[in-house]
């Protein structure tokens, strides 16, 4: 593999890039109607897509996005340097705390939130 892009379903694809632009810290390297695009680093983007969007090339073959809106079908789990920091910034751009950070077993310090679709984003660094 050369490059990796993770795409999340969404509701309101402004809201959502609005979002990401506020926690990332700075803004999409696409964003046109029907997708949004955020170079994490050279190797992986984040994508958005509207729930709409997918629903044509799923064509019924598997269950609609739309039924599980709301609902954690994701996470997306982030290493950073300070999980505090990105966790009260995630709260101010309107996200659900989910858990604050604390050193969890697997030796790092993580805290998580949900986004405005449900979809859960862990702020983590090695403990």
């Amino acid at each position: 593999m050369q490059k990796i892009e993770f795409i999340i379903y969404v509701k309101n694809q402004k809201i959502s890039t609005d979002f990401y632009t506020f926690i990332f810290g700075h803004e999409p390297v696409l964003n046109v109607p029907g997708m949004t695009e955020f170079q994490i680093n050279d190797f992986c983007k984040l994508g958005i897509m509207p729930e709409k969007s997918i629903e044509k090339i799923l064509e019924n073959n598997t269950p609609n996005p739309v039924s599980g809106s709301g609902i954690p079908r994701c996470e997306i789990y982030l290493m950073v340097d300070e999980p505090q920091q990105y966790f009260e910034k995630a709260l101010k751009a309107g996200a659900i705390s989910v858990s604050p950070p604390k050193a969890r077993d697997w030796n790092h310090i993580v805290a998580y939130v949900a986004d405005p679709d449900g979809h859960i984003i862990a702020f983590a660094k090695e403990n």
